[in-house]
């Protein structure tokens, strides 16, 4: 497995904490990617022990260990449920979900993940879906564009970005990054650096549907996890970090739980572990910069005596 070039975990110590191992249990990785969380994990599983691996970035097979105690499922994590139930496995011990962008995705300019790199703009994870960024910016109409700009970038002026790129698709190519980032220009708002990131942050949401992945990943959780199991999701942004939290504390995706007519309180089978995120120490900040917006949060399925385990 190569290690310290496809991506560096983050959190790594503070993951396998809050999972509490059980040596012989299943586990699955949402986000296999370098495989250095799933690594982590398979240290402390004893032969009996299994590893489901998720990863829909083809590239991310190359990191896969020669270690028969891992399943790898070539897919998005949205379908956790399903690809269990086809290897024979109704509950788990933990789920673990790393979210964001690898290091590798980042570094390889033709992704079109990076601002920092020339190449098609592109942002698919998986690469045999047919929607890419450019296909964003050439087709999907103003009041569209606004929107994905403004709730999944939070850009200050989506609604004059929006204009500007329906106006200049018109007369001009805008499929690389260099294309699309000149043209950008006259509107950038503040920190280009920033203002770029955003927006980019917004495309790759949108091409990947993160939030419907995430939210159809976490509305399973708890059917998949055996109670006292536990869920660990790192996010890398305010918006991802809010779903995860309003999920984890009131059963949806909500800032306060659902009442109906009568006052009964919506289900919710989890209960939060980390009352405060758990973010990077300082030593781990120095040595990996990019792990300075991470936060973890971790919540356990509920023990009620009328559950079945396995």
């Amino acid at each position: 497995m190569q290690k310290g070039i496809y991506h560096v975990p983050v959190l790594m110590q503070e993951v396998i904490n809050g999972l509490q191992i059980d040596p012989s249990g299943i586990y699955v990785d949402c986000t296999f990617g370098g495989g250095g969380h799933a690594s982590a994990i398979l240290k402390h599983l004893n032969s009996s022990g299994r590893l489901i691996a998720f990863d829909q970035d083809a590239d991310a097979v190359k990191n896969l260990p020669d270690d028969d105690r891992v399943i790898f499922i070539p897919h998005n994590f949205r379908h956790l449920q399903r690809f269990l139930r086809l290897h024979k496995i109704s509950k788990v011990n933990g789920v673990l979900a790393d979210l964001g962008v690898s290091s590798h995705q980042f570094n390889v300019g033709e992704r079109g993940f990076s601002t920092r790199f020339n190449g098609a703009l592109d942002m698919r994870m998986n690469q045999s879906e047919k929607l890419d960024a450019a296909y964003v910016i050439q087709n999907y109409s103003e009041e569209r564009l606004h929107k994905i700009f403004e709730q999944y970038g939070e850009v200050t002026n989506a609604k004059t970005l929006a204009k500007l790129i329906v106006q200049l698709r018109k007369t001009q190519s805008l499929k690389t990054i260099n294309e699309f980032k000149n043209a950008l220009y006259p509107v950038v708002k503040g920190n280009p650096e920033k203002y770029f990131a955003q927006v980019f942050q917004a495309l790759r949401i949108e091409v990947n549907d993160e939030f419907g992945a995430l939210k159809e990943m976490l509305l399973q959780a708890p059917d998949v996890l055996v109670p006292g199991g536990r869920i660990a999701v790192i996010t890398f942004h305010s918006l991802e970090d809010r779903l995860v939290k309003n999920f984890f504390k009131n059963g949806n995706f909500d800032e306060i739980q659902e009442n109906d007519l009568y006052g009964t309180l919506s289900k919710n089978e989890l209960k939060v572990i980390t009352k405060k995120p758990i973010t990077p120490s300082q030593e781990e900040l120095k040595n990996n910069p990019r792990s300075r917006s991470s936060k973890l949060r971790i919540a356990e399925k509920i023990k009620v005596s009328n559950n079945i385990s396995k």
